[in-house]
């Protein structure tokens, strides 16, 4: 039987940070949302990709099986992968035919039930908590908070191991009490296993630049590692 077909922005072969172990990380083509700190807006369009069939993708991925040894896997990114969960559940459950780790790195944002069916094959869910209100996720990602607070209690239904993931921007999202606020929101799910804050960047501006974008934080100073530490030394 021949398998779905779904839209591929790119893939990293040998990816470090993007769930346990090395990774061979999958970038869907497609995003409902338009962050702020956005580095991927030319993953923003459903098209675009390359078409790609689901046998064919897990035959790519098993190639790279040798470097898996200590925990690794597959991950699906992207651009929002859910809006390709079909596609995304049929991936899964294949490569779980294979003993392979599965991780969606997902905003949270999709059809419930689709993400549901998804969600039945997936060993890890890395959920990029972006804010803590509606306000604010209506004003920076265009996106509806409440969805992925759904989304997210799904994943503790489900019993599905989560990582929180944060970006820390200067002047936005790098106050004491809004990390804090985001640590403790994080902890309150049972199925939650780690919270990693990552430092806002400018690298994509060039994308931007190339596709005629405006970048919103274009004036905002990036975050630094030393400064990124010296926040978490005090949570």
């Amino acid at each position: 039987m021949t398998g779905l077909t779904g839209n591929i922005h790119s893939i990293q072969s040998l990816g470090a940070v993007d769930g346990p172990g090395v990774r061979y990380v999958v970038f869907m083509q497609g995003c409902p949302l338009r962050c702020v700190y956005c580095h991927n807006p030319d993953t923003w369009l459903t098209e675009g990709g390359t078409p790609t069939d689901a046998d064919e993708l897990v035959r790519r991925a098993l190639r790279f099986r040798p470097y898996w040894k200590n925990g690794g896997g597959v991950t699906v990114t992207g651009g929002e992968p859910l809006l390709q969960a079909e596609f995304i559940a049929e991936f899964f459950e294949k490569l779980h035919e294979h003993g392979v780790h599965t991780a969606l790195d997902t905003s949270g944002v999709g059809n419930l039930a689709q993400a549901e069916k998804v969600l039945e094959h997936t060993d890890l869910v890395l959920c990029d908590l972006k804010f803590l209100s509606k306000a604010d996720y209506l004003k920076n990602c265009r996106a509806d908070y409440g969805q992925i607070e759904r989304f997210l209690q799904l994943t503790a239904m489900k019993g599905v191991p989560l990582w929180i993931r944060h970006v820390v921007v200067p002047g936005l999202t790098d106050s004491l009490d809004h990390l804090r606020r985001v640590k403790a929101k994080a902890e309150s799910y049972p199925n939650f296993e780690k919270l990693e804050f990552l430092p806002f960047h400018k690298l994509c501006i060039e994308k931007y630049d190339r596709l005629g974008l405006e970048f919103p934080l274009r004036d905002t100073p990036a975050m630094t590692n030393e400064r990124l530490s010296e926040l978490l030394a005090q949570l």
